[in-house]
């Protein structure tokens, strides 16, 4: 069957239209992406700001007539952290359905977790043992850990590189000291729970997925995209420690000529890179698998379980 998969994340909006059935991999059929900022649109209350709201529905409607005329059977779609934290959410929601016709399932902190553990349990295999995974989003850094399909545990925490990048990093480069204190209240937010994952016995594989782990593994030497979804990636931490005080010294124009960096996202680079090092160094990883499957895998992956529970029963 076709599906469209429509992804309202923190930075971007996404729909991935994929021809899927059970026991194979999805296959993308088409792609259609917006940047929409949703966490860089958030008043200082909290709530997503008109601007914001417009330019999610105006995407979202466009995203359904893409689908439609691609021939999705089925629409999936899903926001995660800029909407789920936002105090407005609900108005967010109906006023989106109202003018495109879309209601967005909001994903909480621990599904989005859940569904990216899927995505690279399937993706790695059994053979990858018990599996650690790490995903930073626009809004959220998701954690999870286990040996089966499902995670024993997951988690989120809001360590997203665009909310850093608008908190810590708004007004321009932060001083050195006010760095310093942004390295270490991330730590000690990832450390708190990290007896979770740390618990059961120290990961046999970790990896890691999201547009911000692929660009920092992209600068510290990866191949790039054009080598295929096949080519074993990594992250390792030794490299990416020695890149963060180079990174930090870049202008946004000298951070997009690196390799893997959007432009639209040069101020989420550094922000991102710390939360990475802090992952790596608390939970003991020399590298990390870049995983090229992510949440909108994990998403429609379900759907096809649930399919073919479905089916079955019949």
């Amino acid at each position: 069957m076709r599906l469209g998969v429509l992804d309202i994340g923190s930075n971007t909006g996404h729909l991935l239209v994929v021809d899927a059935h059970g026991g194979a991999a999805p296959l993308p059929a088409s792609s259609h992406k917006q940047p929409l900022r949703l966490a860089e649109h958030l008043d200082d209350d909290g709530a997503v700001t008109g601007k914001g709201i417009e330019a999610l529905t105006d995407f979202c409607a466009s995203a359904t007539e893409i689908a439609e005329d691609k021939g999705c059977e089925e629409m999936l779609g899903f926001a995660t952290s800029a909407v789920r934290d936002a105090v407005n959410s609900d108005e967010v929601l109906d006023h989106v359905e109202k003018h495109s016709g879309v209601r967005l399932e909001v994903l909480s902190g621990e599904d989005e977790a859940r569904l990216t553990f899927l995505a690279v349990r399937r993706w790695l295999g059994w053979s990858a043992g018990r599996l650690a995974v790490f995903d930073i989003g626009g809004g959220s850094l998701e954690i999870a850990g286990g040996t089966d399909e499902a995670p024993d545990v997951a988690w989120s925490l809001p360590l997203g590189a665009a909310r850093m990048a608008k908190s810590w990093f708004g007004g321009g480069r932060p001083s050195d000291d006010d760095v310093k204190e942004l390295r270490k209240q991330v730590r000690a937010e990832i450390a708190r729970d990290a007896g979770h994952l740390l618990r059961p016995g120290v990961p046999d594989k970790a990896a890691a997925t999201s547009k911000t782990f692929r660009s920092l593994a992209r600068i510290c030497g990866a191949a790039p995209s054009g080598e295929g979804p096949l080519v074993r990636r990594v992250l390792e931490l030794e490299t990416l420690s020695g890149w963060i005080p180079k990174l930090m010294e870049l202008t946004d124009e000298e951070l997009a000529d690196l390799p893997g960096v959007s432009p639209s996202r040069t101020h989420q680079i550094v922000p991102g890179a710390l939360v990475a090092e802090a992952c790596m160094d608390i939970f003991d990883l020399a590298e990390l698998e870049i995983c090229p499957w992510a949440l909108r895998e994990g998403v429609i992956l379900e759907r096809l379980d649930q399919i073919s529970v479905v089916t079955r029963s019949r």
